[in-house]
């Protein structure tokens, strides 16, 4: 069995007196989409910060590639996408990204890949501050994309999409995946978890259930993933 990419282990988090993450532990096995699902408000975004080394914890501990998160050795090897946008307004979309391509020292070509995944070519010299808040979503995924990351993780990343663009980026995920790449997915959408290899359910800062889509269905004895994550919650109240 390989060491997993992304190990959690006994994490707590509070934040502003309200305790966030419950000491979970949790493994994330390497060259796979794990999907990381629950309702708003359950701890997901938390749980990615302290994934990639931004989240003061209380206690526990995280590793990524075996090294502490945020240790200045992942800074090009793990990609971060996050819930808001982080783009600059005032820039082109092909500015942005050749900004923080630049940072990475990643090549001219590295950037335009990254465009073209996103499905940005046409708006590549498009100010960002002008595009739809969908479009600005994709302009982040492109800069998470840059330098070809060992871990992605992608926080909510088809938040307003169409149901074609979604299709394409869930391939791409897979195809990242399919090289090598880890990724970590958030999502509140059930009907996405279908789409992912593994799955984590988190739940007012608990994980209550890991698994496969299928075995998942298997365990509760539901015919689809909705009906499978309602089981498990009111199993877990």
């Amino acid at each position: 069995m390989s060491e997993p990419a992304i190990r959690v282990e006994g994490l707590r988090v509070v934040r502003g007196g309200k305790l966030v993450l419950d000491g979970i532990s949790v493994d994330v096995a390497p060259g796979v989409v794990t999907g990381l699902l629950g309702p708003s408000g359950g701890g997901k975004s938390t749980l990615m910060r302290a994934v990639v080394g931004v989240q003061r914890v209380e206690s526990g501990r995280t590793t990524v590639l075996g090294l502490p998160a945020g240790s200045p050795e992942l800074r090009s090897r793990v990609g971060y996408r996050t819930q808001a946008p982080s783009v600059y307004a005032d820039l082109t979309v092909r500015e942005n990204v050749r900004y923080f391509g630049r940072i990475l020292g990643v090549p001219a070509a590295g950037v335009d890949e990254a465009i073209e995944t996103v499905g940005l070519d046409a708006e590549a010299g498009q100010v960002a501050g002008r595009l739809s808040g969908g479009q600005l979503a994709r302009v982040a995924l492109a800069m998470a994309l840059l330098g070809e990351p060992e871990v992605l993780v992608l926080d909510e990343p088809t938040v307003g999409l169409d149901p074609v663009l979604r299709r394409d980026l869930w391939d791409t995920f897979h195809a990242l995946a399919d090289r090598g790449a880890t990724l970590l997915v958030s999502s509140h959408v059930m009907d996405e978890a279908d789409r992912c290899d593994e799955l984590l359910l988190l739940r007012d800062g608990r994980i209550i259930a890991t698994g496969t889509p299928a075995a998942l269905r298997r365990r509760t004895g539901a015919a689809d993933l909705d009906s499978a994550f309602l089981s498990l919650i009111e199993g877990d109240q």
